[in-house]
């Protein structure tokens, strides 16, 4: 199956995570296994929800990609926080790690775009 822009891809043996750039036809391979399409998470109106979906706002300090609820402790955070406008044509990243607030300046970047975070235990999951 053909894959698609910033499509993301897990290695179930060493836990890889590749994202794709530019898409193709081939299949992605590692550990000498097919990888593993990782979807968001698009469950609605539970507790995982609720702490996993990232949350665009607006206040009098900027604009902001939050994940007001979920822990950021060592065994349980969000991994990195990703945005990017609808058409895929620029793509932002903010690496985050236990301790850090699970929030992302995103004042400066284009007016309509969607967010994505991969939590440690939960998986991928998308804005609303």
């Amino acid at each position: 199956m053909p894959t698609e822009k910033l499509q993301l891809y897990k290695c179930n043996i060493c836990g890889n995570l590749v994202q794709v750039i530019l898409p193709g036809a081939g299949e992605l391979v590692c550990c000498g296994e097919e990888m593993k399409l990782l979807p968001p998470h698009t469950e609605e109106n539970n507790e995982l929800t609720e702490k996993h979906t990232p949350v665009i706002e607006s206040s009098e300090q900027g604009r902001f990609v939050r994940l007001k609820y979920h822990p950021m402790e060592q065994n349980h955070y969000i991994q990195f926080i990703e945005v990017y406008p609808k058409d895929k044509s620029t793509l932002h990243l903010k690496y985050l790690k236990p301790g850090d607030t699970a929030e992302f300046d995103i004042t400066n970047f284009e007016e309509e775009v969607e967010a994505i975070e991969l939590c440690n235990i939960h998986g991928l999951w998308r804005s609303k």
